[in-house]
């Protein structure tokens, strides 16, 4: 799966990485990502995930050829 993250989360991991690992779902990415990196640990906590550009729930099954985005809250103009 390819993950591209945003924002300040561009702060604690690559702008765009991989990971080959067998993750089930969402839920399971976010608890992975948080322990790779405790400082992230809080923004993931509050971020949003989505599935080729669409939004999706943390019982998103993951599928090996997905694209995830990590969008933290923000804000500005």
């Amino acid at each position: 799966m390819k993950i591209q993250v945003f924002a300040v989360l561009k702060d604690h991991f690559d702008k765009e990485f991989e990971l080959s690992r067998d993750i089930k779902d969402i839920a399971s990415l976010k608890a992975y990502l948080s322990n790779q990196n405790t400082g992230a640990e809080g923004i993931l906590q509050i971020s949003r995930f989505a599935v080729h550009n669409e939004f999706v729930d943390l019982d998103y099954a993951i599928k090996p050829n997905d694209t995830i985005c990590i969008f933290p809250p923000s804000s500005g103009g």
